[in-house]
Protein backbone atom coordinates (compact mmCIF):
# COMPACT_ATOMS: atom_id res chain seq x y z
CA UNK A 1 0.00 0.00 0.00
CA UNK A 2 0.49 3.43 -0.95
CA UNK A 3 1.64 5.90 2.10
CA UNK A 4 -0.89 8.45 3.40
CA UNK A 5 -0.01 12.06 2.50
CA UNK A 6 -1.82 14.32 3.92
CA UNK A 7 0.56 17.44 2.72
CA UNK A 8 4.12 17.56 0.70
CA UNK A 9 6.56 20.22 1.94
CA UNK A 10 10.09 20.28 0.04
CA UNK A 11 12.42 21.61 -2.46
CA UNK A 12 10.90 22.58 -5.46
CA UNK A 13 12.35 22.26 -9.28
CA UNK A 14 11.48 23.90 -12.25
CA UNK A 15 11.11 21.90 -14.97
CA UNK A 16 10.28 24.12 -18.48
CA UNK A 17 8.33 21.44 -20.60
CA UNK A 18 5.00 20.42 -22.19
CA UNK A 19 4.04 17.50 -23.15
CA UNK A 20 6.16 15.30 -21.56
CA UNK A 21 5.44 11.91 -22.30
CA UNK A 22 6.11 8.78 -20.30
CA UNK A 23 8.51 7.58 -22.77
CA UNK A 24 10.73 11.22 -22.02
CA UNK A 25 9.72 9.98 -18.03
CA UNK A 26 10.98 6.75 -18.33
CA UNK A 27 12.46 5.12 -21.87
CA UNK A 28 10.29 1.62 -23.13
CA UNK A 29 13.90 -0.19 -23.06
CA UNK A 30 13.50 0.39 -19.45
CA UNK A 31 10.01 -1.10 -18.61
CA UNK A 32 11.93 -4.66 -18.45
CA UNK A 33 13.06 -3.61 -15.16
CA UNK A 34 9.98 -5.38 -12.76
CA UNK A 35 11.32 -4.16 -9.75
CA UNK A 36 10.27 -0.14 -8.35
CA UNK A 37 12.88 -0.05 -6.87
CA UNK A 38 16.36 1.43 -8.80
CA UNK A 39 13.84 3.26 -11.34
CA UNK A 40 14.62 6.57 -10.56
CA UNK A 41 18.37 5.82 -12.09
CA UNK A 42 16.05 6.09 -15.66
CA UNK A 43 13.86 8.86 -14.88
CA UNK A 44 14.60 11.47 -18.05
CA UNK A 45 17.13 9.32 -19.62
CA UNK A 46 17.51 10.65 -22.66
CA UNK A 47 17.67 13.85 -21.46
CA UNK A 48 20.11 13.02 -18.28
CA UNK A 49 23.20 10.84 -19.56
CA UNK A 50 24.68 10.68 -22.95
CA UNK A 51 24.83 8.40 -25.75
CA UNK A 52 27.44 6.45 -23.78
CA UNK A 53 25.28 6.28 -20.29
CA UNK A 54 26.94 8.87 -19.01
CA UNK A 55 25.43 11.38 -16.61
CA UNK A 56 25.61 14.94 -18.35
CA UNK A 57 25.02 16.42 -15.32
CA UNK A 58 23.05 19.48 -16.79
CA UNK A 59 19.71 18.13 -16.42
CA UNK A 60 17.76 19.99 -13.89
CA UNK A 61 17.22 17.91 -11.22
CA UNK A 62 21.12 16.73 -11.52
CA UNK A 63 22.24 20.15 -10.83
CA UNK A 64 23.70 20.63 -7.02
CA UNK A 65 20.58 23.45 -6.33
CA UNK A 66 17.96 21.09 -7.13
CA UNK A 67 18.75 17.83 -6.08
CA UNK A 68 16.66 16.38 -3.54
CA UNK A 69 13.87 18.17 -4.66
CA UNK A 70 10.41 16.64 -3.62
CA UNK A 71 8.60 18.54 -5.84
CA UNK A 72 8.38 19.33 -10.05
CA UNK A 73 6.71 22.47 -11.23
CA UNK A 74 6.63 21.32 -14.99
CA UNK A 75 4.15 22.99 -17.69
CA UNK A 76 1.27 21.72 -20.09
CA UNK A 77 0.31 17.98 -20.15
CA UNK A 78 2.74 16.21 -18.21
CA UNK A 79 2.17 12.11 -18.36
CA UNK A 80 0.50 11.80 -21.77
CA UNK A 81 1.37 9.40 -23.96
CA UNK A 82 1.22 5.48 -22.70
CA UNK A 83 -0.20 3.73 -19.49
CA UNK A 84 3.00 2.55 -18.46
CA UNK A 85 3.21 3.04 -14.25
CA UNK A 86 6.80 2.76 -14.39
CA UNK A 87 6.38 6.48 -15.30
CA UNK A 88 5.32 6.96 -11.91
CA UNK A 89 7.40 4.68 -10.35
CA UNK A 90 10.41 6.36 -11.48
CA UNK A 91 9.48 9.63 -10.31
CA UNK A 92 8.55 8.55 -6.84
CA UNK A 93 12.27 6.32 -6.13
CA UNK A 94 13.42 9.40 -7.42
CA UNK A 95 12.27 11.41 -4.89
CA UNK A 96 9.77 13.20 -6.21
CA UNK A 97 6.27 13.26 -4.35
CA UNK A 98 4.51 15.87 -6.21
CA UNK A 99 4.47 17.38 -10.04
CA UNK A 100 2.47 19.92 -10.39
CA UNK A 101 1.19 20.84 -14.24
CA UNK A 102 -1.66 23.04 -15.69
CA UNK A 103 -2.64 19.39 -17.02
CA UNK A 104 -2.21 15.84 -16.63
CA UNK A 105 -2.43 12.72 -18.82
CA UNK A 106 -5.56 11.01 -17.39
CA UNK A 107 -4.26 7.63 -17.14
CA UNK A 108 -0.79 9.11 -15.53
CA UNK A 109 -2.45 11.19 -13.18
CA UNK A 110 -4.84 8.23 -11.79
CA UNK A 111 -1.80 5.64 -11.52
CA UNK A 112 -0.20 8.43 -9.67
CA UNK A 113 -3.14 8.42 -7.13
CA UNK A 114 -2.67 4.66 -7.20
CA UNK A 115 1.09 5.30 -5.76
CA UNK A 116 1.10 7.96 -3.42
CA UNK A 117 2.13 10.50 -6.02
CA UNK A 118 0.72 13.94 -5.66
CA UNK A 119 -0.29 15.40 -8.96
CA UNK A 120 -1.96 19.55 -8.28
CA UNK A 121 -3.55 21.23 -11.18
CA UNK A 122 -3.05 24.77 -11.36
CA UNK A 123 -3.86 27.75 -13.83
CA UNK A 124 -0.97 28.40 -16.82
CA UNK A 125 -0.70 31.70 -15.14
CA UNK A 126 -0.29 30.52 -11.87
CA UNK A 127 1.87 27.76 -13.00
CA UNK A 128 3.99 30.21 -14.81
CA UNK A 129 4.31 32.01 -11.74
CA UNK A 130 5.32 29.79 -9.30
CA UNK A 131 7.89 27.56 -11.82
CA UNK A 132 9.32 31.41 -12.48
CA UNK A 133 9.71 31.68 -8.68
CA UNK A 134 11.17 28.12 -8.48
CA UNK A 135 13.45 29.40 -11.34
CA UNK A 136 14.78 32.38 -9.70
CA UNK A 137 15.84 30.98 -6.07
CA UNK A 138 15.78 28.34 -4.30
CA UNK A 139 12.02 27.95 -2.46
CA UNK A 140 10.75 25.35 -0.37
CA UNK A 141 6.59 24.55 -1.16
CA UNK A 142 4.02 23.38 1.04
CA UNK A 143 1.41 21.32 -0.81
CA UNK A 144 -1.10 20.94 1.45
CA UNK A 145 -4.40 18.38 0.60
CA UNK A 146 -6.34 19.25 4.11
CA UNK A 147 -6.45 23.38 2.52
CA UNK A 148 -6.13 22.35 -0.79
CA UNK A 149 -3.37 25.25 -1.30
CA UNK A 150 0.18 25.24 -2.69
CA UNK A 151 2.04 27.66 -0.32
CA UNK A 152 5.39 29.44 -1.29
CA UNK A 153 7.70 31.73 0.54
CA UNK A 154 5.68 34.40 -0.54
CA UNK A 155 1.85 33.57 -1.94
CA UNK A 156 -0.70 30.31 -1.57
CA UNK A 157 -1.98 29.28 -4.67
CA UNK A 158 -5.52 27.24 -4.33
CA UNK A 159 -6.52 23.89 -6.29
CA UNK A 160 -9.10 21.66 -7.17
CA UNK A 161 -9.02 17.73 -6.74
CA UNK A 162 -11.31 14.79 -6.86
CA UNK A 163 -12.82 13.63 -4.05
CA UNK A 164 -12.09 9.81 -4.74
CA UNK A 165 -8.67 11.13 -5.06
CA UNK A 166 -7.92 13.34 -2.63
CA UNK A 167 -8.89 10.58 -0.04
CA UNK A 168 -6.91 7.94 -1.50
CA UNK A 169 -4.12 10.35 -1.01
CA UNK A 170 -4.30 10.78 2.25
CA UNK A 171 -5.63 7.48 3.76
CA UNK A 172 -3.00 5.98 0.89
CA UNK A 173 -5.31 3.50 -0.06
CA UNK A 174 -4.47 0.89 -3.18
CA UNK A 175 -7.65 -0.60 -5.24
CA UNK A 176 -7.73 -3.54 -2.64
CA UNK A 177 -8.27 -1.43 0.49
CA UNK A 178 -10.64 1.04 -1.67
CA UNK A 179 -12.71 -2.36 -2.61
CA UNK A 180 -12.41 -3.69 1.01
CA UNK A 181 -13.46 -0.63 2.56
CA UNK A 182 -16.54 0.12 0.48
CA UNK A 183 -17.97 -3.68 -0.33
CA UNK A 184 -16.10 -5.51 2.83
CA UNK A 185 -19.70 -6.82 4.07
CA UNK A 186 -20.66 -8.05 0.82
CA UNK A 187 -17.97 -9.70 0.02
CA UNK A 188 -18.30 -11.23 3.50
CA UNK A 189 -21.45 -12.70 2.76
CA UNK A 190 -20.92 -14.04 -0.75
CA UNK A 191 -17.93 -15.99 0.56
CA UNK A 192 -20.15 -17.66 3.85
CA UNK A 193 -22.49 -18.58 0.92
CA UNK A 194 -20.00 -20.56 -1.28
CA UNK A 195 -19.57 -24.67 -1.32
CA UNK A 196 -16.93 -25.12 1.30
CA UNK A 197 -14.06 -26.28 -1.58
CA UNK A 198 -14.57 -22.73 -2.99
CA UNK A 199 -14.00 -20.84 0.21
CA UNK A 200 -10.79 -19.17 0.86
CA UNK A 201 -8.13 -20.95 2.96
CA UNK A 202 -7.31 -19.34 5.88
CA UNK A 203 -4.09 -17.41 6.63
CA UNK A 204 -2.47 -19.68 9.06
CA UNK A 205 -2.76 -22.40 6.16
CA UNK A 206 -1.30 -20.35 3.43
CA UNK A 207 2.01 -19.62 5.73
CA UNK A 208 2.69 -23.36 6.61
Amino acid sequence: MPEAVVRVVGKAAPLEADDVDTDQIIPAEFLKVIERRGLGRYLFYRWRYDERGVLKGDFILDRPEYRDAKILVAGRNFGIGSSRENAVWALTDFGIRCVIASSFGDIFYNNASKNGLVCVRLPDDKLLSLREAAKKSIISLTVDLEKLKVISPTAEYEFMMEDHIRERLMKGLDDIEITLTRFRDRIETYERGMPEYLKPRPRSFLAE
